[in-house]
């Protein structure tokens, strides 16, 4: 199943609310578990370190506010999130449930109650300059987020007074949303939908024009490291009782699971991939709980660190298996970065490959649509562009690897029809 044969045999879909309530109990599950973890008083201190904190790239929220005001954070944001989308009258398709796992995963670092706003009100702005509905950019409003640490860099920068900052802060965040949907429909046809994190790779050059300009008047941010270790247990138990209540609520759902996986399985989850529409809501379910316990095993297996990236990372890779991701087209994408890091200068569990490993699959569409084989170039090809671009944007676009894979399928696509021509 191509992309284009998404609407063949589509199903009757779950009301637009039921879904946004599901999306909504999973985000409320993160902030009672925030609550359970540290307790009120403890996440009220946390999240306010977390809403005045630099959040550029890797700024791991658990480090900053504690893993409980981390969860609640991006439990509230979703749920605001959520709010937003109900408003909007949002249609509920993959790429919105993909947009709002992602905005659940990127609250644990880089995204917070604070930083996102001005961002999603610019490209309400660009809808009404246009005279189209907001739900139309919806996703775009959210997915572009990724760029909320301009915000916060320029909001609390040292460098600036404080009657400078406040207003260039807000005015950038607004025009970064105001061209941000029109680049992102432009730029999606160089990599031709065989990178999912679209927004990522249109973040990553509107980033980097940003960053040149402030450079070039001599606003250099500063780079940022915090990674916590050492509570594998604690969130590896958290998770494998999340996956499991998505995989039961699946199967509530729809009791013929299995045929509705093995539709998923056959596609090539090249965008747009709508698996809700196209199987319908319990199955898509069931392959994002199979798919977020992929990467929770990988990060374990080799000993890698469960903290406030690594599980955005999953919850990424989770989302986005309602659009076009699934085991058969990522695994391939994994064993490719995990062969690089075995010829390189670098370890498999390092910070930076962990990531690149989750992240990257973001390049599924690939082994999908060409086989196995070429996911496993692209892997490989990843782990090394995803560690050499976040000089451009100064780690000021969260989204750095879907930048790097937006590179490499605009390469690598055209040379992989070239072959398979020439072989024909």
């Amino acid at each position: 199943m191509t992309a284009a044969d998404t609407d063949a045999g589509a199903v009757e879909p779950l009301p637009d609310r039921v879904i946004l309530v599901i999306v909504g109990a999973f985000a409320a599950a993160f902030v009672l578990f925030g609550l359970f973890v540290d307790g009120p008083q403890r996440v009220l201190d946390g999240l306010y370190e977390i809403v005045t904190t630099r959040d550029a790239l890797l700024t791991d929220y658990f480090g900053v506010g504690g893993i409980g005001a981390a969860c609640v954070n991006a439990g509230l944001l979703t749920l605001c999130a959520c709010l937003v989308y109900h408003r909007a009258h949002a249609k509920m398709t993959g790429a919105a449930v993909a947009c709002l796992f992602l905005v659940l995963g990127f609250g644990l670092f880089g995204k917070n109650l604070f930083n996102v706003w001005s961002i999603v009100l610019g490209v309400f702005l660009y809808a009404r300059f246009r005279g189209e509905p907001f739900s139309k950019h919806i996703n775009t409003a959210f997915f572009g987020s990724a760029l909320a640490p301009v915000f916060s860099e320029i909001l609390f920068s040292s460098a600036l007074a404080l009657e400078v900052r406040v207003p260039l802060a807000i005015a950038t965040g607004l025009v970064i949303g105001f061209v941000l949907p029109a680049a992102a429909a432009q730029l999606f046809k160089a990599h031709m939908g065989f990178s999912l994190y679209n927004l990522g790779f249109t973040a990553g050059i509107v980033g980097t024009l940003v960053v040149a300009m402030y450079k070039s008047y001599g606003f250099v941010p500063d780079p940022v490291m915090i990674w916590t270790t050492g509570n594998n247990t604690l969130l590896g138990s958290f998770l494998a009782v999340l996956f499991l209540a998505m995989a039961a609520t699946g199967f509530f759902l729809e009791r013929s699971l299995p045929g509705g996986l093995r539709r998923i399985m056959q596609s090539t989850g090249q965008a747009p991939t709508d698996f809700i529409a196209s199987v319908g809501f319990g199955p898509t379910l069931a392959n994002m709980a199979l798919t977020g316990a992929i990467g929770t095993g990988y990060v374990l297996l080799i000993g890698g660190d469960l903290n406030g990236p690594v599980i955005g990372a999953i919850l990424t890779i989770v989302g986005f298996s309602a659009y076009g991701k699934h085991p058969r087209n990522i695994v391939p994408i994994m064993l490719g970065v995990f062969l690089g890091s075995l010829a390189k200068p670098w370890g498999i569990s390092d910070p930076a490959i962990v990531l690149a490993a989750l992240f990257g699959t973001t390049l599924a569409p690939i082994a999908g649509r060409f086989g196995w084989h070429w996911g496993v170039v692209a892997g490989l090809m990843h782990s090394s562009a995803a560690l050499s671009v976040g000089s451009l944007h100064a780690g000021l676009n969260l989204y750095n690897n879907g930048f790097a894979a937006g590179i490499v399928a605009a390469v690598l696509v055209p040379v992989i029809i070239a072959i398979r021509e020439r072989r024909g």
